[in-house]
């Protein structure tokens, strides 16, 4: 990641307000997301992930290309539904948090997959996954957890599915600047996509979806034919060495997840984001590789 790359002047200005008191930080709201992959060409950066180009006129980084996520539903926390893999405590632990809120994070991580994507990690047994979401009563369903008519705790109990936490892997932490007006302390998780489940483009919040190849989507970027925050660059960075969706999965219990806090550095040429040197790094790195390539 280019440690130099200027923000706008605009940008620079409301970090300062907010440095001097003129301006008090929001407090960030939780928020999961979700990296869908699944197995590209096998080569250097061929892992493939799915991404939502957000419609412009939101509110939040409307124009930038993001994984499927979204803020905790307070009605994540509601209560117990059937539950395979890693219990809420052993969640908590790895997320450092409690039982309950380790509970709504991961609920909120599957609902807004199912919301943004239409895949579902669920299914009726311990060991199986639900094949098929595209018929018209999951769409009916889909469309009232979007707009919060049903609860998504509500969903999976009506429907007799158990939520299968064992497909998924906490990636790390992000947590947006202080000196943006909506903040999110966002947990990424890794999944594979489920055999038979296919991805559709069905959110309200997107006008484009696609699924790419982490290095075609890295190209984009630099080359700045797509847009990107930078915790959403950085992951397609963290899974360039990475030559399967099973082979990320696996890296993400060894790979550094100390939660990530962007702050504005401010010098006679304007601002820029100071990152963490680990991911400048890797981003220099994967420039070189990439340059090679071409």
């Amino acid at each position: 990641m280019d440690p130099t790359a200027r923000l706008p002047e605009a940008l620079v200005e409301q970090a300062r307000e907010f440095s001097d008191g003129t301006r008090t930080p929001v407090d960030p709201r939780d928020a999961s997301t979700v990296v869908l992959l699944r197995d590209g060409d096998g080569k250097e950066g061929g892992v493939e992930v799915y991404l939502l180009r957000r419609s412009r006129g939101m509110a939040f980084a409307g124009g930038f290309c993001v994984f499927p996520g979204g803020g905790v539903d307070p009605r994540d926390f509601e209560h117990e539904i059937g539950w395979v893999g890693p219990t809420a405590e052993e969640w908590a632990l790895q997320l450092d948090t409690t039982p309950e809120h380790a509970r709504a994070l991961v609920c909120a991580a599957v609902r807004e997959t199912f919301e943004e994507s239409g895949v579902l990690l669920a299914g009726p047994t311990s060991d199986s996954v639900v094949d098929d979401t595209t018929g018209d009563d999951w769409e009916a369903d889909r469309h009232r957890l979007e707009a919060r008519e049903l609860a998504f705790t509500d969903f999976l109990q009506q429907r007799g599915l158990k939520l299968r936490t064992d497909l998924l892997q906490w990636w790390g932490t992000w947590v947006t600047p202080v000196f943006e007006p909506k903040r999110y302390d966002t947990r990424f998780f890794v999944a594979e996509l489920p055999e038979g489940q296919v991805t559709r483009d069905v959110s309200s919040e997107s006008d484009h979806v696609v699924w790419l190849p982490v290095r075609d989507a890295i190209d984009a970027v630099d080359a700045g034919t797509m847009a990107m925050l930078p915790p959403t660059y950085a992951t397609c960075l963290e899974l360039y060495d990475l030559a399967t969706a099973g082979d990320a999965l696996g890296a993400a219990t060894s790979k550094d997840r100390t939660p990530v806090l962007p702050e504005m550095q401010v010098d006679a040429d304007g601002g820029y984001l100071h990152l963490p040197e680990r991911l400048v790094a890797l981003g220099e790195s994967v420039a070189r590789r990439r340059a090679a390539a071409s």
